[in-house]
């Protein structure tokens, strides 16, 4: 399995140079040339490779020994059909898009070709033959997988029977509830409804209701369907929170005797001021040698969440802590998370540590790695030592600078290898006690966050490197790692073409040319109209970080092994590297369970997206609540996007985003330009561009669509 994994990698690296060049021919001398590979070995499997992707027909051999990318290849059946499977994406319209590792390009789905598939399904589709200069069609003809069967709505009561109007756009049909499957829900309440049966000549799902969430509009009843509407469960069992209660605050003496004790070295938190689980730590010691000894000490949550208990599959079922707005929904039970693992001022605490000897220069001397018990000098929030290493006095100000100047080294150091900075502002909201949003604030990173998150990367490096990294004579050990692979050649230069547009460069020559551009580009669009879509596009220029057993390493942080080994309170794979890890400092051999391992990485990364999403729509909806009494109030704005329906435009004051409908601008009919990023009137010329400063009102608020509309003023 695993050389057949390692021989798929292979050929898609030499995809990857067909896809930058697709009307190019490449032989294998000249791909051993591109790949700087000299040993005969290497350039044969090279040979082999093109040769068997040409059977796959991903490849055409168009002079002798000479290929070129198949741009027309689909997988072929015995029945002569073409068909795929794939993740439905459905749109709010009803049509859809298919997204499959067997096609180049999603697979645009007509509506009347969809045969019952819902958002999120796995399908398998009839391929449709493509027409010239259109994109690729096709018909879905099973449902292989249902993405999810609970959906989070409105109940509509009519008479003899009632139907769920789903929140989710993507939902295209509404759910029929027959009276006896209402549960007490009560018309125009919000609910979870799930669906039972499609019969096959309905033109709705059949479904029952089986949470009443309460009264749209409160925002704890808003909060709970988000949550819901991605699968996060809504609480914890019975069994969970009584396993975690069983864990006492204090701990046996016996297992401080089996650990290495800093609780007499200077050693700090720094968070956000707002937190309330505190899962890393950072000690500070002047050696006799002149070095300095720092630890990246992690709280130890394997030693309480044990593999196959409640707990552990509980949290493996979340995956991860979901950050909502108003709100934190911890992966694991309050009494661990906040509690007996949280790493609070003043408290022995059980840790999983890293700890380094460095010189000035952040050069590492040696490392350790094991099983410790702190206890915390200081908890800082981060606002706190941001103040210190600007004034560069305050408590603990030695201690603070010197960690902040070995984290800058470590930074810079990064930077030089080709790492990119991908550094977003954050929007914030003051809350009222009901919840309802009073004010808009943003967070930016600044050094006490660098400082951080410096030492974190160091320590996921650092492990990452321990396991992975092959000693002669040596089996390889599998492990869970953090990955992130290099973009798509074709991506990257569209989207380099795309900011060319707009006056900026973006170099895509090699490896540390796209890293030194991409973070010029990212300094440069600060605080204009254009960065908000730009940083947006560029994230999606790059591949998805996920975690996996395979290492390819971490293309954007230029790392050759990383790993995610600093957050087991919110994060389960954290929880995975500390039992591999542990088991492997022990004298463990290579675990044969990878697939097992495969499964649950595949799963985490599919939640971490989950919760993503989850939180942008909790902001969404509170932006949205924010303006809601402010309709017909005029702003100041900047255009972030333009669409065939309208024009996109962030306010300068809270980054709310809403749409200006070209229906609503009546002076004139627009039209997109695609190619310049703008609308023009077609009869008196006057042109919207992308970062464009406007003056807008806001013509309405939709709580319920989370959809803002705005109207420019000349």
């Amino acid at each position: 399995m695993k050389k057949n994994k390692i021989k798929k990698r292979f050929q898609k690296e030499i995809l990857e140079v067909f896809d930058g060049n697709p009307n190019q021919l490449f032989n294998y001398k000249q791909l051993a040339k591109i790949f700087d590979v000299k040993d005969d070995e290497t350039k044969r499997k090279i040979n082999s490779a093109l040769v068997e992707l040409c059977a796959q027909r991903e490849l055409i051999e168009d002079n002798k020994g000479k290929y070129k990318r198949n741009t027309s290849k689909s997988v072929k059946r015995a029945d002569n059909k073409s068909y795929i499977t794939g993740i439905v994406d459905m749109t709010s319209s009803g049509k859809a898009y298919v997204a499959s590792d067997e096609c180049p390009e999603d697979i645009m789905i007509q509506s009347n070709n969809t045969n019952r598939a819902l958002n999120g399904d796995k399908v398998k589709v009839y391929l449709l033959p493509k027409r010239k200069d259109r994109r690729l069609e096709g018909e879905i003809i099973e449902i292989l997988e249902r993405g999810k069967s609970k959906y989070v709505g409105i109940i509509q009561l009519s008479g003899k029977f009632a139907f769920l109007i789903p929140d989710n756009q993507s939902m295209p049909v509404d759910i029929f509830i027959p009276l006896e499957n209402l549960n007490g829900a009560k018309d125009g309440q919000k609910v979870i409804a799930e669906i039972s049966e499609w019969p096959e000549r309905a033109r709705n799902p059949f479904g029952k209701v089986v949470t009443i969430l309460g009264k749209p509009g409160d925002n704890d009843v808003e909060m709970n369907s988000i949550l819901a509407e991605y699968m996060f469960p809504l609480s914890f069992s019975k069994e969970a929170e009584i396993e975690a209660n069983r864990y006492p605050t204090e701990i046996p003496q016996h297992e401080i005797k089996n650990r290495r004790d800093f609780r007499n070295i200077f050693t700090m938190t720094i968070d956000p001021a707002d937190a309330k689980d505190f899962d890393d730590a950072l000690s500070l010691l002047k050696l006799p040698n002149g070095n300095w000894e720092v630890g990246v000490h992690i709280a130890d949550v394997s030693y309480y969440v044990t593999p196959g208990s409640v707990l552990d599959k509980e949290a493996l079922e979340r995956g991860t802590s979901v950050y909502l707005v108003d709100r934190t929904i911890p992966m694991l039970p309050e009494h661990l998370s906040n509690g007996v693992c949280s790493l609070k001022q003043d408290e022995e605490k059980l840790c999983f540590s890293a700890v380094f000897e460095m010189d000035e220069n952040a050069h590492i001397y040696n490392e350790w790695y094991g099983k410790t018990v702190i206890k915390s000098n200081r908890r800082f929030a981060y606002g706190e030592v941001q103040e210190v290493i600007e004034a560069e006095k305050g408590e603990y100000v030695a201690e603070i600078m010197t960690l902040h100047n070995l984290a800058s080294k470590l930074r810079q150091e990064r930077y030089k290898k080709g790492s990119i900075d991908f550094d977003r502002v954050e929007v914030k909201f003051k809350l009222d006690e009901k919840g309802k949003p009073i004010s808009v604030y943003f967070v930016q990173q600044k050094e006490a966050n660098k400082l951080i998150e410096d030492f974190m990367l160091l320590a996921n490096r650092k492990v990452a490197e321990l396991i992975g990294k092959k000693k002669e004579n040596e089996t390889p050990k599998p492990f869970v790692y953090r990955i992130h692979d290099e973009p798509n050649p074709e991506k990257l230069q569209n989207f380099s073409e795309f900011v060319g547009k707009l006056g900026y460069k973006l170099k895509t020559a090699s490896r540390k040319t796209v890293a030194d551009s991409m973070n010029r580009l990212l300094h440069d669009i600060i605080g204009k109209g254009e960065e908000n879509m730009i940083e947006t596009l560029a994230i999606r220029t790059m591949a998805k970080a996920i975690y996996t057993t395979e290492n390819i390493g971490h293309y954007g942080l230029a790392f050759d092994y990383y790993t995610h080994f600093t957050s087991p309170i919110r994060r389960y794979p954290d929880l995975m590297v500390h039992r591999l890890l542990d088991y492997y400092l022990k004298g463990g051999k290579a675990i044969k369970n990878v697939d097992d391992y495969e499964v649950m990485c595949k799963h985490s990364s599919d939640m971490e997206k989950k919760a993503a999403d989850a939180e942008r729509a909790s902001t969404k909806y509170k932006q949205v609540e924010f303006l809601i009494d402010k309709v017909g109030q005029v702003f100041d704005g900047l255009i972030s996007g333009v669409s065939k329906w309208g024009i996109f435009v962030e306010l300068v004051d809270n980054k709310c985003e809403g749409m200006v409908r070209l229906k609503d601008i009546d002076d004139d009919f627009y039209y997109l330009d695609e190619d310049n990023y703008c609308v023009i009137g077609q009869r008196y010329g006057n042109t919207y561009r992308l970062g464009d400063k406007v003056k807008i009102k806001i013509k309405k608020a939709d709580l319920s669509k989370k959809q803002l509309d705005y109207i420019i003023l000349k």
